[in-house]
């Protein structure tokens, strides 16, 4: 026995095993769709799906459908009919079907030669099958036909129409027996055309070299889709891919004469209507359903619809509307703007007229909400000035403390250079030695001088690029002798990469002024020993990140959320403006300002800003 043989057999023993029990035990009306090739193959799959909607929507009995395929269709042998038909025969055997319904010409073939074993009195209904494709001498009065006509002139005529400059067409076409009777007939109806047009089919290769030659087809040149079941490899093709695969390559465009293909990347062109053929194949199984007698009904064939395109392949081929033939249907073009929202356009227009009005007065009213906002800017830098001026007073003592320090050291070198002087033999070199420590102490207290006249100082807001690291060095050197002052322990962790962020120094100067010493404030009943603030910079991810923490009593959980609030304060002498003013520069830097107290005790104050350029 042939090796396709014992594998249907196995197959089929499986199918009788599972399914066999609920078919038997089906009451309803049951209805067999015998496919072709496979319930997934196009386009007799989406024949049998139309059919079934019609069956459910015309019938006024209850149905049962199942499927069954005809899986020799694609082969040359009849080797593995006889047992497809003994597991029919068996499967139904003691609950035969009220109708079978076979969707193609080589389910209608199986059915016609296996027609005496294969339900000898169960009427039968043949269609989506070509007319010329009906064996009438082997049809019995239990069988009814519903016939198709494909014209494969009037699909060559269609492309000369719609293309005339088209010198070659291909047709892709597989190597099964039924292939073949297609490749027969298309040369047959193409001969007249000869003259016109060459035609190639390509029914002799493998279809990775059909698609090589798709890729490469010369100018003016088309394609006819006319299905890949088996190619000349052998290889069996089923579904969507074989066709899905050809456009994906193809350098010329596909035309077909099968519905379903219209969307998926064919032209267009006429067609055999899956709708007309489901309706009167579901409508005459109907009627044998309701006792008439199959035989007796006669139907003619079912020929091309009128012709349908696709717009958006007409448009990828540059293909003309004027073009098309009269009559010709153009889907997946949506309507214009105005067909498809005309009371909408004319209503938003009478909008916009209104609005337009409105717009003008909008923009005035913008223009003073920015003068208004500027306003407010400048009020706000103002009361950043006072703050500032507010913080060096609390300063003043540590200021005059730094000062003193190198001025009494001037002093004191003065004094002792004048009396090396009055001596009888003075010493160059000790003068001189004098002379670099008096200039030493001139200029640390120039810096002090400096570092107050640039916090005091009232400059305009202005964005600049700065190291972050290098505001919180300046800021805690500033700071280190009010530190000492105030015995607090002030350290600083620095990333040791720059982190180059878009801010104004001094206004930045002045946020990480007010959170260190406000965290001084928060410990002030601490006891010396205990009293330490840690300032960290660093990098986290694009951002930029300051930390100032302290070891003070934190702060109390239902006010976390009120401390940047104007006026709110938990000092006893405090003006609530410090912390509000922090978060209004950091938020007009474009960065975040928030608090939270530490697990350990104290509270810890975050300030992230976006770095202004990427980390080398």
């Amino acid at each position: 026995m042939p090796r396709i043989s014992r594998a249907l057999i196995s197959a089929l023993l499986l199918l009788a095993m599972t399914a066999g029990p609920g078919v038997l035990a089906d009451d309803n009306k049951h209805v067999l769709l015998l496919h072709s090739f496979g319930a997934e193959m196009r386009p007799w799959s989406d024949y049998a799906q139309g059919i079934r909607q019609e069956l459910n929507r015309q019938s006024p009995w209850p149905l049962t459908i199942t499927d069954q395929s005809v899986v020799s269709a694609r082969y040359d042998t009849n080797s593995s009919e006889k047992p497809f038909a003994d597991y029919l025969a068996a499967l139904f055997a003691q609950h035969p079907p009220a109708v079978i319904i076979s969707v193609g010409a080589p389910a209608a073939a199986f059915v016609q030669r296996n027609r005496g074993q294969l339900f000898a009195s169960t009427p039968m209904v043949l269609t989506t099958l070509e007319e010329r494709r009906i064996r009438y001498s082997d049809l019995t009065q239990d069988d009814a036909v519903i016939p198709i006509q494909i014209d494969y002139k009037a699909v060559i005529v269609n492309i000369l129409k719609v293309l005339p400059d088209t010198r070659h067409i291909a047709v892709v076409n597989g190597t099964s027996p039924n292939e073949q009777f297609w490749s027969n007939l298309i040369k047959k109806e193409a001969a007249p055309l000869a003259g016109r047009v060459e035609l190639t089919i390509w029914d002799n290769l493998s279809f990775a070299d059909i698609l090589k030659e798709a890729s490469r087809l010369p100018p003016h040149s088309a394609i006819i889709w006319e299905g890949m079941n088996v190619d000349a490899a052998g290889v069996v093709h089923d579904g969507d891919e074989p066709f899905k695969s050809l456009r994906a390559v193809a350098n010329a465009p596909i035309f077909g004469y099968t519905e379903p293909l219209i969307g998926q990347g064919v032209v267009g062109g006429p067609f055999n209507a899956i709708r007309d053929t489901s309706r009167t194949t579901a409508a005459v199984s109907v009627r044998i359903l309701g006792g008439e007698k199959a035989g007796e009904i006669r139907i003619p064939a079912l020929p091309f619809a009128a012709p349908k395109f696709d717009w958006r392949e007409m448009k990828r081929w540059g293909i003309a509307e004027g073009r098309l033939p009269q009559g010709s249907e153009v889907d997946f073009r949506g309507p214009t703007a105005w067909e498809q929202y005309r009371w909408q356009i004319a209503l938003i227009a009478t909008v916009i007229l209104l609005q337009g009005v409105l717009i003008s007065n909008l923009l005035r009213e913008r223009l003073r909400r920015s003068r208004a906002e500027v306003q407010a800017q400048q009020r706000a830098a103002e009361l950043a000035h006072i703050n500032r001026y507010s913080t060096a007073g609390e300063l003043t003592a540590t200021i005059a403390h730094e000062l003193n320090q190198p001025l009494g050291a001037i002093l004191t070198n003065t004094e002792t250079a004048e009396i090396i002087v009055k001596s009888g033999a003075p010493n160059l070199n000790e003068i001189a030695d004098i002379l670099a420590d008096i200039r030493r102490d001139d200029q640390r207290a120039s810096e002090v001088i400096a570092r107050l006249r640039s916090l005091l100082r009232k400059a305009p807001f202005e964005l600049k690029q700065i190291d972050l690291n290098d505001v919180v060095r300046d800021t805690v050197h500033f700071l280190s002798a009010l530190a000492v002052a105030r015995n607090v322990n002030l350290t600083n962790h620095i990333d040791p990469l720059p982190l180059p962020i878009k801010a104004d120094p001094i206004q930045l100067q002045q946020v990480v002024l007010n959170l260190i010493t406000n965290a001084m404030d928060a410990m002030s009943d601490m006891p010396i020993a205990e009293r330490a603030i840690a300032i960290s910079a660093k990098r986290d991810r694009n951002f930029a990140e300051l930390s100032v923490s302290d070891v003070g009593p934190g702060i109390p959980t239902e006010k976390l959320k009120n401390v940047f609030e104007p006026f709110f304060t938990t000092k006893p002498r405090g003006m609530g403006m410090g912390l509000s003013i922090a978060r209004t520069i950091v938020e007009a830097h474009g960065g975040e300002l928030w608090a939270e107290n530490k697990p350990t005790g104290g509270a810890i104050f975050h300030v992230r800003l976006t770095l202004a350029t990427a980390p080398e």
